[in-house]
């Protein structure tokens, strides 16, 4: 006759400890298996941001780095010319290749008390992005909604001052620019009712 003797707590825990591990295992080979291995994009698709390119602003170049320029404004001065992504962004195939480009406004301060505000657009090409000329829509504004109209018309709607009213007056007259980009020349073209 077999005599069975209850097991030590010692035993029982190292049974556990031991069972614990093996499900916990199993299951972490579980897990990782069945995670999708990652798929490597095609190199035209990765880009750095859409928005880092190089722009136009009233004649002098501009690039942007993670939405982002900061350039001296004039040798050895400690001044420096900010441009950055301000937002307001709209996608569509502005060029017609397939691709999705993108326009937005760009803000530029001087270290004055200006904050100068501009559309750009850049072109997602299969050799990069190409940035355009800004549009000049005003100082001190208050941009509202960038919306796409047809035929890949960019509306910007914000707000400015009456004529005559100081930079102390906040914005309270509603603007809207209709316009479009030419994709050649990459400049905008203002396509308002009665633009000049």
């Amino acid at each position: 006759m077999v005599c069975w003797r209850p097991m030590k707590k010692p035993v029982i825990i190292l049974l556990a400890l031991a069972t614990f591990i093996l499900i916990f295992a199993s299951l972490a080979i579980y897990v990782f298996r069945s995670v999708p291995e990652k798929v490597a994009l095609p190199k035209s698709i990765v880009t750095t941001r859409l928005t880092d390119a190089t722009y136009v602003l009233d004649g002098k170049s501009v690039t942007l780095k993670n939405g982002l320029s900061e350039t001296s404004s004039a040798t050895d001065s400690a001044e420096k010319v900010t441009t950055r992504y301000f937002g307001n962004e709209v996608r569509a195939d502005l060029d017609g290749d397939g691709r999705e480009d993108a326009a937005f406004i760009l803000t530029q301060d001087a270290g004055g008390s200006g904050t100068f505000f501009y559309v750009v657009a850049v072109l997602n090409t299969a050799a990069g992005t190409r940035g355009s000329q800004g549009f000049f829509l005003g100082d001190r504004i208050a941009p509202q909604t960038t919306e796409l109209g047809q035929g890949n018309v960019i509306i910007v709607n914000y707000a400015d001052r009456k004529p005559g009213e100081g930079f102390t007056i906040s914005p309270s007259v509603g603007q809207s620019r209709w316009l479009k980009l030419d994709t050649q020349t990459m400049q905008f073209q203002d396509v308002s009712l009665g633009a000049h």
